[in-house]
């Protein structure tokens, strides 16, 4: 009998080599060792690249194993493969394949196609020409070369020493044989922010632990997020050395650093990773399987220092001395233990991004509110607050970027573009 199964192992490319944990996929005639070769080829890319490589390869492996048609070629398998993941495999009630899939969002299809394709891109390096290609290239027609060039110089126009990489006009004259749907054109009209009016609410009647005391710990994850516009995930890569005191204004100065490539807070250690692992027998948070209690994602934010950090810019910036006072009652109860990080638990373990998620929840719902992406009331609501607060005050483009660590100037358009309402506005006024 066909199956499909997906369990998480430990893989040494060599003998000599480090062992790294990666989704791998089991089926009846044992594990895909190649896939597994392909994943630690791609081993520094995220934890949630490497798990929906995984999926997508296990979503391919299931439909081929459900067919009950042959197909000519490969390619033409890949091409139903797709059309099932645009359109579902429910058809008048009836699914032949016994699959029962829903349809996917064109942007999901694209990504899950793009996966596939880049995993048999390697099996054809490794294999050479012997083995039918899954997704050839084929000559583009004229429109499509020129919406690749397109595509060229708008994803390349800001990059810095874009002069350095130079297609060929043959690069860029072939497409896939088997392409996703087409990529809608959105202008999203906003992100959703935490509601500013709340927000004094939710900071002291919000986080309290279960004696009724106020939750310290929790409240600075808070404030550096909506005062400091980091992601949670960055809240929880910084060690509790990561944090001086401005000894003239008495101003928190918190450097978020790369979780593992970063400086190491002693000497002695060549960067964080050599750190955790020779201190504390820990890995990095962002190299954590997704469903690891310690796992804390890391989104490659803009890097300004060459110890490979950032420096947290909390606006208004008297909070940066709020956040120093409630700083020293945090660390005044905080309970030590075998880690390095500034959040702890009761217990002394590390905070996790999981159980912060609660008690956020938890405190909105407190105040009165429910928690919702659209409602601007989930952990990265506060990201946002900050880049619309920015925007409010008057900083430009270039400021807002940053405040915020993004790479590119145009990451932050979202804070800067006007609302559909704002325009209304405008056009009722004049």
């Amino acid at each position: 009998m066909s199956y499909v199964i997906k369990r998480q192992v430990n893989y040494k490319a060599h003998k000599s080599a480090v062992t790294f944990q990666f989704p791998a996929l089991f089926t009846e005639k044992g594990v895909l060792i190649s896939h597994l070769r392909f994943l630690y080829t791609k081993r520094n890319k995220s934890q949630s690249w490497l798990e929906r490589n995984c999926f997508a390869i296990e979503l391919l492996l299931k439909f081929i194993n459900n067919q009950t048609l042959s197909y000519q070629s490969a390619t033409e398998l890949l091409r139903a493969f797709v059309d099932a993941l645009c359109f579902g495999t429910v058809e008048n009630e009836q699914d032949p394949t016994g699959l029962y899939w829903r349809p996917r969002k064109s942007e999901d299809v694209n990504v899950l196609l793009g996966h596939i394709t880049s995993y048999c891109d390697y099996l054809d390096e490794v294999h050479g020409e012997g083995l039918p290609k899954l997704n050839p290239m084929r000559k583009a027609t004229h429109a499509e070369e020129r919406l690749r060039w397109c595509a060229y110089y708008r994803r390349h126009s800001r990059c810095f020493l874009n002069h350095l990489n130079k297609p060929s006009a043959k690069e860029l004259s072939y497409v896939r044989g088997v392409n996703g749907p087409e990529r809608h054109l959105l202008s999203v009209e906003s992100v959703y922010r935490f509601p500013e009016e709340y927000f004094n609410r939710l900071f002291n009647d919000g986080f309290k632990s279960s004696c009724g005391h106020q939750d310290y710990a929790s409240q600075l994850i808070v404030m550096l997020m909506h005062y400091g516009g980091l992601r949670l995930s960055e809240c929880f890569q910084i060690y509790v050395n990561d944090i001086s005191i401005d000894p003239k204004t008495g101003a928190a100065l918190v450097s978020v650093f790369h979780p593992s490539d970063g400086k190491a807070p002693e000497t002695g250690f060549n960067n964080r990773r050599d750190y955790l692992a020779t201190k504390f027998r820990l890995s990095p948070r962002n190299e954590y399987p997704r469903n690891h209690r310690l796992h804390a994602g890391w989104k490659q934010p803009l890097l300004t220092n060459r110890n490979l950090s950032f420096e947290v810019m909390f606006f208004p910036a008297h909070k940066a001395i709020e956040f120093t006072l409630l700083l020293q009652k945090y660390l005044s109860l905080r309970v030590n233990g075998h880690h390095p990080f500034l959040f702890s638990n009761s217990r002394g373990d590390a905070e996790t991004k999981k159980n912060f998620i609660q008690k956020h929840s938890n405190a909105v719902t407190r105040i009165g509110l429910i928690t919702a992406k659209s409602q601007g009331t989930t952990c990265h609501g506060h990201r946002h607050s900050y880049g619309y607060r920015l925007r409010e005050y008057g900083f430009n483009q270039l400021e807002i970027q940053k405040a915020m660590h993004h790479k590119s100037p145009d990451s932050c358009l979202a804070y800067i573009r006007p609302t559909d309402e704002e325009v209304r506005q405008r056009m009722r006024c004049i």
